[in-house]
């Protein structure tokens, strides 16, 4: 309690309020109803994400494409909060399961790990896939205590995300492949920084950006 309070740079009245909730003009979301209102945006976020996933370009001597999931991942959390980036995230992991909707248009359960003969073999982009759920989780909960409504905060938001799924994502390639550290990190996380960093600063000021339309947008006041 106390220090979720000091992480919160809102009003009260204000907390849990993301942009995503912005998205729906007043009179469709009150036709719609909440519930629908709300799914209505989980699958919007997981299309933002398969969508995403379709900018994906190899790099030789790694099997991590660069790709467009990690700037999805922090929109669509950032956007929907908490529990609805999580969901979204999730829903877009299900598709992946039955749908060629993951980087390089692969599916299944393979992609993130599965058993043979008795062994576990983890996929080399699993990690990566399962920390996209916990970063989008991340940054929801930041953007519902405010953090996405000035620069700074945007970015602290983005940058500890994009932390997370590393935290994630170098482990279980490192584990997939038999790679030492060294060259995990120079696999799965050097030929990729300058992209992210590219993408940080992106969502950054697309946030604070988007709030202040919001805020002046008639019969709007945030």
């Amino acid at each position: 309690m106390i220090a979720t309070s000091r992480l919160t740079r809102v009003p009260a009245l204000e907390r849990g309020i993301t942009i995503g909730d912005f998205l729906v003009p007043v009179v469709l979301s009150e036709r719609l109803g909440s519930r629908v209102r709300h799914l209505a945006l989980i699958v919007t976020g997981a299309l933002i994400l398969v969508l995403s996933a379709n900018i994906s370009i190899p790099i030789p001597g790694t099997p991590v494409p660069v790709t467009g999931q990690t700037f999805g991942v922090l929109l669509v959390g950032g956007a929907l909060g908490f529990r609805r980036g999580m969901l979204a995230t999730l829903l877009y992991l299900a598709l992946g399961l039955f749908l060629p909707v993951y980087a390089d248009h692969k599916s299944g359960i393979a992609v993130i790990g599965t058993i043979r003969d008795g062994h576990v073999i983890l996929g080399t982009n699993g990690g990566y896939l399962l920390g996209f759920v916990v970063a989008a989780a991340l940054v929801g909960r930041l953007a519902e205590l405010g953090w996405d409504r000035r620069i700074g905060g945007a970015l602290g938001a983005m940058l500890l995300a994009n932390v997370v799924i590393y935290l994630i994502g170098l482990p279980w390639l490192m584990a997939a492949t038999g790679h030492d550290a060294a060259w995990t990190v120079a696999a799965g996380m050097t030929p990729f920084l300058v992209g992210d960093a590219l993408k940080l600063l992106l969502a950054a000021v697309l946030f604070p950006a988007a709030w202040w339309v919001v805020g002046h947008r008639p019969g709007e006041s945030v």
